[in-house]
């Protein structure tokens, strides 16, 4: 695991992290798991998953990805779960650009913001969002988890780098990479935003 997952900064309480956290509780209750079984499983200390289920820390995108697949669940399931629902799901799924919803409103101390692009699609394998990278994040924060990873830009320009690699990315391109390698992103000059993909085939343990 990486510094950011098991950051134990506090950033304010939020709806949305505490709605995410009594979820995630929920699930695990659900299934007989205990506090310490499932922060191992994912990597994770018991205390920082203590303190995701009760609203006190909003995980990053990558630690909401482990934790919905220990739990057997999707990740836009996860994070949407409680959401009004607009179309089930059955081969297509349309969300209208006034129907989307934030995941995360600077709610996480990394200070990265998304949008979940699709909803009630349990059982896809690609789960797309709008994020907003910031300018400034910290030295020590990376990103790693299963599956590939697709980012195309949309506005401003980012400093994106893979493993050792270090791209400057600007409206109109695209990245496509293993997630297993760590990663991050800032905006160079100001947010940035640009359409993420993360494709996960074994989502579902």
């Amino acid at each position: 695991m990486t510094a950011m997952d098991t950051s134990e900064t506090e950033p304010g309480t939020s709806p949305d992290a505490d709605s995410l956290g009594r979820r995630i509780r929920k699930l695990r209750k659900m299934q007989d798991r205990t506090l310490d079984s499932l922060a191992q499983e994912i990597g994770l200390t018991k205390g920082y998953l203590s303190k995701v289920e009760t609203g006190r820390q909003t995980p990053p995108l990558a630690t909401l990805s482990k934790l919905a697949k220990a739990l057997g669940t999707d990740l836009a399931d996860l994070i949407e779960s409680g959401k009004p629902r607009h179309q089930e799901y059955d081969g297509v799924s349309v969300v209208r650009a006034d129907e989307r919803r934030n995941v995360v409103r600077g709610a996480t101390s990394f200070g990265y913001d998304y949008q979940s692009l699709v909803q009630n699609a349990a059982g896809k394998h690609m789960s797309p969002f709008l994020f907003t990278f910031p300018s400034q994040i910290l030295k020590e924060v990376f990103f790693e988890h299963g599956g590939e990873e697709m980012i195309f830009v949309l506005s401003g320009i980012v400093e994106f780098e893979v493993g050792s690699e270090m791209f400057e990315l600007r409206p109109g391109d695209c990245i496509y990479f293993d997630a297993r390698q760590r990663h991050r992103g800032r905006g160079k000059s100001g947010e940035a935003k640009a359409l993420v993909v993360i494709y996960e085939p074994d989502h579902r343990a």
